[in-house]
């Protein structure tokens, strides 16, 4: 894969929720003078047997928040020679974060550790020599929903009683550290090779989970040389081109990386920093290609 000049100089944006992201990067095209059509996937009817469309060598900014719809959209529209950020392999590994967590693993970047079974019976056995208290997450998922943090077998056993009635997804048992550090984690942002900002996300009261979603709030992260290093190792690890870092600061190993996303949300950071990722985003991608 190679990177060089979109010579279509328009841009189409892929989405199937209109948040604030997906309204800023339209508006800083549209203000450069750009070509960009907004496409709701919901709408697409795509013909497989074809083998070109009207998509072949478009670029398309995937912005599709269901993993689903974004990784069937991205395969079709590739299969149709379209020019996908994030591409597929991306969308495939960083949607799950047990395939995020074996391709860092490889590329030698510090994440928090993790043990995985397959039966409430072998997760609990487990869990005996790995310790409590650890953090149990859906591989797919996003938001905090349906992470739970287990503080002892009474605990554990009572989340995975209920995981046994749940969609088969939900009995890949994935157990991650609880890892000391301060009440916060960062969220950095990556376009190319280049980290545009990062944020710090502090937890609210006594929630242990950082996510904006939940209540949290935010401050400007300063770029640190080991900061950058590691997220750009991280995004290059994913194939990403596009994508939010999610570190932590844990008090003996330093800064471990715990998820790689590649549909990120970036509005928080824009509105900390000042920084106009959406322009940052719109310029890298006009000039992304697919060869």
């Amino acid at each position: 894969m190679t990177e060089g000049k979109n010579t279509s100089s328009s841009l189409t944006l892929l989405y199937d929720t209109i948040r604030w992201e997906e309204k800023a990067i339209y508006e800083s095209a549209k203000k450069k003078g750009i070509e960009i059509k907004k496409i709701d996937c919901k709408d697409i009817v795509l013909d497989l047997n074809t083998p070109s469309s009207e998509y072949t060598n478009r670029t398309i900014i995937q912005r599709c928040v269901s993993y689903f719809k974004n990784l069937h959209s991205t395969a079709a529209l590739e299969g149709l020679g379209a020019n996908v950020i994030n591409p597929l392999n991306t969308n495939v590994t960083c949607g799950n974060k047990l395939f995020t967590h074996m391709l860092l693993q490889k590329k030698g970047i510090r994440t928090p550790k993790v043990i995985t079974a397959f039966s409430p019976d072998s997760a609990l056995l487990a869990l005996e020599n790995f310790g409590y208290p650890a953090i149990i997450k859906p591989t797919i998922g996003s938001w905090g929903r349906l992470i739970a943090l287990l503080r002892d077998k009474d605990a554990a056993k009572a989340v995975f009683e209920d995981r046994k009635h749940m969609f088969p997804l939900y009995h890949v048992y994935y157990l991650e550290e609880f890892v000391s550090r301060p009440p916060r984690d960062i969220r950095a942002i990556v376009v190319g090779d280049v980290v545009a900002a990062a944020i710090y996300r502090y937890s609210e009261s006594d929630e242990w989970k950082t996510n904006m979603a939940l209540g949290g709030r935010a401050e400007n992260c300063p770029v640190t040389d080991e900061l950058e290093d590691i997220c750009i190792k991280s995004s290059r690890a994913v194939g990403g081109k596009i994508v939010g870092v999610d570190l932590m600061e844990s008090s003996k190993e330093g800064l471990l990386v715990h998820e790689v996303n590649n549909t990120t949300e970036f509005k928080n950071t824009v509105k900390i920093t000042e920084i106009n990722i959406q322009d940052m985003i719109v310029d890298y991608s006009l000039k992304y290609q697919i060869n």
